[in-house]
Formats: C-alpha cells, structure tokens, sequence
C-alpha cells in the first residue's frame, strides 16, 4: 500500500462541515468502504478528513497485519490529528468514525468540543459477548451525536441497543437488514452503496438539526 497521510474529500454544494473520520479495526482508510462512505458524505455537504492510526501505517509501509493499538495511543492519535484539522479548518467540525475508530471518536467528542459526532456501525459489544458493552461513557456524552446502525449488527442490534441507558443527546438511525459493514440482505434489493448512502444523507439531517 502506498504511504498516505490523510485523505481528502472536499464537500459538494452546501458545505455543511467537516468531519474526521477513523477507520475500523481491519481496513484502513482507502477501503473500498471508507471511500465510498467518504463520497457519500461529500455529496451531502460533508468534507471529510481519513486518516490513520499508527498500527495501520505500520501495516501499509510493511504490509504485515497487527493488532490495534493500546486505546491510550488511539485516543491520542486522534488528538493529534484533531489539533491538525482544527488548525486548518474553520466552521463546523465533527468527529466520527467506522466502528472501533467511531469508539475512539466517542470517548473524545466531549473533550475536542466537536460541532458533533457520527459513528457508522458502533461496536456496543464484541460478537456473540453482549454483557461486555462498550457503552457506560455514551451515557454521559454532552456532544449531539448521531449512531447509523444496521438492524443486523452483530456488534449490537435493536433489541440490546434500546436497552441501554444512552445519554439524550445520542440518536439512532437504523438501516433495514443491513449488518455491521452495512451490507443489506438481497431480498431487501437494495445495496450496499445505497446502505451507505441512506447513512449519509441521515447524517446530513443530523448536521441540520443540531448546526442549523
């Protein structure tokens, strides 16, 4: 994989903010995934910013897969690349990110003083572990925060999430029959590309609402 710092994609039309995104645990920022997500958020007035954490540039300058790093040093990496953007950037601006890297997002929003939070496919759990939830800080968040959720997310479903004492600021939007990567079944007949456009422009609403 080539050395990349950070990617890119500037907002179309009504510029509504911008927003950095962490990816995943697995994949990293140029994932067929991250770049689709990436445009979608760009045609709703979303510029956004990819980057990576340091065990994922590893990754791509050895081409040897690794484990995530410790949380301090993800939440740190994120820091990092924050005080960047909010040196470069005026207006709105938004943290997010796919599941782990929408976690690291979650645990910082407060303290960044981000516009807002947008976590696609938020890891409540680890599969088939639904006691060990990753949810107690959610409860108290104060950033207005929007959680795009397949309803067939082993990471955390309907049933569980609504169960769970999430601060009022944390909205949900669920995607019909879509799983964690928010690939829907085939009898939905839609697509993932179409999943993740649903995602997008709820997020755009989302930034609406709480931006005006």
């Amino acid at each position: 994989m080539p050395n990349l710092s950070t990617l890119h994609t500037p907002a179309a039309g009504r510029h509504r903010g911008t927003l950095l995104l962490a990816h995943g645990a697995g994949a990293p920022m140029d994932s067929d995934y991250m770049q689709t997500l990436a445009a979608a958020l760009g045609g709703q007035g979303l510029a956004v910013v990819r980057f990576e954490f340091p065990y994922m540039q590893v990754r791509r300058e050895n081409g040897r897969r690794s484990p995530p790093n410790p949380m301090p040093r993800l939440l740190d990496s994120l820091r990092e690349h924050w005080q960047a953007l909010a040196a470069a950037h005026s207006g709105p601006l938004l943290v997010g990110g796919k599941s782990m890297g929408g976690r690291v997002a979650s645990m910082l929003a407060d303290e960044l003083g981000a516009s807002g939070l947008l976590c696609f496919g938020y890891p409540f759990h680890p599969p088939r572990k639904p006691e060990k939830t990753r949810v107690e800080h959610l409860a108290q968040l104060k950033t207005p925060a929007l959680l795009l959720q397949g309803t067939r997310d082993p990471f955390g479903g309907p049933e569980e999430v609504h169960g769970y004492a999430l601060s009022p600021v944390v909205e949900m939007h669920w995607l019909e029959t879509a799983d964690h990567d928010f690939k829907p079944l085939k009898r939905s007949g839609f697509s993932q590309t179409m999943m993740i456009e649903q995602a997008a422009r709820a997020a755009a609403l989302f930034c609406d609402r709480q931006l005006g």
